[in-house]
This record gives structure tokens, C-alpha cells and sequence, in this order.
């Protein structure tokens, strides 16, 4: 279930009973795709009143030796040095997501397509955030990753220009999408409009050292305007007006073209994985549910990627589709469900061995599969 560095940290922080109660919670995080208290202490296999163990869950989401900073941040490291290259750059995006009338704000680190949450914080507010909660998000992180190259992405939200500035004094690149109503002013030149700037679907532009806002406090920036061009019949509704301290075009809508990954992560958790949307639990409840997330997640990304090193990934999903020109699953739902194939074998296994006796003719397909089996079952 844990990846061997994860066993050997967790061990560390953690008492054995904490320990063993963690991992119970990160296979029905897994097996269930729920997060809500009530499902997890209904299905927590342990011989006591149900009761008891809704109490027990919710004290065990209360401890103090839950911190993002000492349980979590060594792993991001060593995840971070075993996958990442300090010659690349580290492609980090900002974000939050709506959850009843909070908002969850999370830093996260791109990772093939996908987003891995680095630190988070509740706001106990709607909508969005300012310049204070912003930087009391990334300062964290960039202490924690001190010795590496950062870029970090951002929507509309976050393109300010005193965030912008705070960014350059850290010597932090960065690349956000900024609204068309925005004004610039180029040398020798009045203020405009980004919207007055004639981009149309398939072109772009890149405008160096402009002076951006004719509020008090404007910065001198660089400026992308990208519109994709109309593909099979379909246009984008409006362009992208990026603000950066990026030197180059292309780098600096190829890096933006990354944030993506933050999105599908947010459906991996919600929707399309943990149901983070259903769990009813209070802030600091909350917030150390997102760091039990934060370990399944990655957990699965981890265990999916080496399923598809090995090749078996067949066995667990469709690998193609007519008409679909990208890969069918990502790492995470390999991982995610690569689990629960071989868990549904352990409680349908003489069902299953029966089913292979009747038909003998499929034996040689049957040993090639439980190989398969057996080689996920090695990773937990």
C-alpha cells in the first residue's frame, strides 16, 4: 500500500497504533473513494461498536502529529529527488476550490497532467483570495524547495501585480492569466486595453517591459496573448492574457498550458475519485482529511506509474480507444484501480479458482494474469 520511503517516515512520526490506524484509512480511502467520516467508520474492519469507531476516527483526525509540515513535506522532498531533475524547473500552480462556504487554497507541483497538493489552507470565507493569504500559502514552499528553479501558475485570481512584484523580489518566475479589461502601456504609448489588442483566434503576441495597471504601484512586466486556433470546427470562446517574468513566448504559454493538471487533480478528489465534496467534517478535521488524500493520492499516482513500467497495465484497464487520440487513464486511476482488481480477488478467490477449473482451455491467459496479480500485489 505504502511505497517503502513512506512505511519508513510514517513509522518515524507516527506510534504504532497511529501508524497501523493510518493505514487502514489509506486502503478504504483507496478501496471506497469516500472521505466522509460516517462511510469510513461504517466500513473500518474493526470489532468494536459503530459508534466507537466514529469517535475513534474523529479523535484520530485531531492529533497534533498530523502536520503538513512534519508528516508531509519530507515525503514531497524525497517524491521531488527521486522524480524531478534540479536542472528543470519546478512547474507549481495556485488554486482553490469551493467547498460548502469555505474555500480550500492549495499550492500544488505539476506532475504528468496531473497535480500533486503540496500545502493547503482553509479560508474561512467564499470567494477570492487576497495578497496575504496568497503569500502565507507559498512561503512554505518556497523554503521547502529552496535548491530547486520554481515557476509558479496561476488564473485570473492571481494576476496581480503586487503578487507578481512579491514574486520577482523572491527571484520566482511565474505565469498568470490576467482579464482583458486589464490595461498596459508600452513605451511611448497610452494605456490599452489587453481586449484592444486585435488578438483573434490563431494569433499571439508578446509585448517585453510593459508597464501594466494605471493604478498606483504598476509594474513593468512581459505580456503573452495567445488564442488557440479553431480546430475540428470548434473555437475557444476567448483567449489567454498572460503575465509573466518569463523572456520568451513560448515558454511562457507552453508552461501555462501545464495548470491543467491542478484541475484534474481537483476532480481526482472530488468527483472522479475521493468525494471530498461529501465529508461534512470540521476545519481541522478537514484539513488533516486532505492530508490523508494527499497520501493515497500519491500513493496511486506512484503505483500506477510502475504498473505501466512493468506493462501489466492492460490487465487493468482499457489501454485505447476509437476516436480518442490521448491515453485513456492516467497513472492515478491505474494505481487506484490496479488495487482493487487484486483486493476483489482475495474475497472472490475460490469463486474465481472455480471459474478458471470449468474453463481449462483459458490456463495459459489465467497464469498470465495472476502473474499480473502478483506483481501489484508485491507494491503494497
Amino acid at each position: 500500500m505504502f511505497p517503502q520511503f513512506y512505511q519508513i517516515h510514517l513509522q518515524q512520526q507516527l506510534k504504532n497504533t497511529e501508524y497501523l490506524t493510518l493505514k487502514v484509512l489509506i486502503y478504504l480511502l483507496q478501496s471506497q473513494k469516500q472521505v466522509s467520516i460516517e462511510r469510513l467508520a461504517t466500513l473500518m474492519p474493526y470489532p468494536i461498536q459503530f459508534e466507537s469507531r466514529r469517535r475513534s476516527l474523529q479523535r484520530f483526525l485531531k492529533l497534533p502529529c498530523l502536520e503538513i509540515e512534519t508528516l508531509w513535506f519530507p515525503l514531497v522532498k524525497e517524491i521531488i529527488k527521486a522524480k524531478f531533475s534540479k536542472v528543470h524547473s519546478l512547474k507549481l500552480t495556485i488554486d482553490r476550490t469551493q467547498w460548502r462556504d469555505k474555500n480550500v487554497f492549495v499550492i500544488s507541483l505539476i506532475w504528468h497532467k496531473r497535480a500533486i497538493p503540496l500545502y493547503w489552507q482553509l479560508l474561512d470565507k467564499r470567494g477570492s483570495s487576497n495578497l496575504v493569504e496568497q503569500k502565507s500559502l507559498i512561503t512554505p514552499i518556497l523554503s521547502l524547495l529552496k535548491d530547486y528553479e520554481i515557476m509558479i501558475l496561476g488564473d485570473r485570481e492571481f494576476g496581480s501585480v503586487k503578487l507578481a512584484t512579491w514574486l520577482c523580489e523572491q527571484q520566482v518566475k511565474f505565469v498568470f492569466r490576467v482579464k482583458q479589461e486589464r490595461y498596459i502601456r508600452q513605451e511611448s504609448s497610452d494605456y490599452t486595453r489587453l481586449s484592444e489588442l486585435g488578438l483573434l483566434p490563431g494569433t499571439s503576441f508578446f509585448l517585453t517591459g510593459v508597464k501594466v495597471t494605471k493604478q498606483q504601484g504598476f509594474g513593468e512586466f512581459n505580456v503573452a496573448g495567445y488564442w488557440r486556433r479553431k480546430y475540428r470546427d470548434k473555437v475557444e470562446d476567448e483567449g489567454w492574457y498572460l503575465l509573466t517574468n518569463l523572456e520568451k513566448y513560448e515558454q511562457a504559454v507552453d508552461t501555462f498550458k501545464c495548470r491543467s493538471g491542478i484541475e484534474a487533480m481537483f476532480k481526482d478528489c472530488k468527483t472522479g475519485g475521493y468525494n471530498l465534496e461529501k465529508s461534512h467534517a470540521n476545519n481541522e478535521r478537514l484539513k488533516n482529511l486532505i492530508l490523508l488524500i494527499a497520501l493515497a493520492y500519491t500513493c496511486a499516482i506512484l503505483q500506477g506509474q510502475r504498473i505501466k513500467h512493468m506493462g501489466i497495465q492492460k490487465y487493468v484497464g482499457r489501454l485505447t480507444e476509437s476516436k480518442r487520440w490521448q491515453r485513456r487513464h492516467s497513472n492515478f486511476w491505474i494505481g487506484l484501480y490496479g488495487q482493487s482488481w487484486v483486493v476483489g480477488m482475495e474475497f472472490c478467490q475460490e469463486i474465481i479458482g472455480e471459474l478458471m477449473r470449468i474453463r481449462r482451455n483459458k490456463l495459459p491467459f489465467f497464469q498470465r494474469g495472476l502473474r499480473a496479480m502478483s506483481l501489484i500485489l508485491g507494491m503494497f
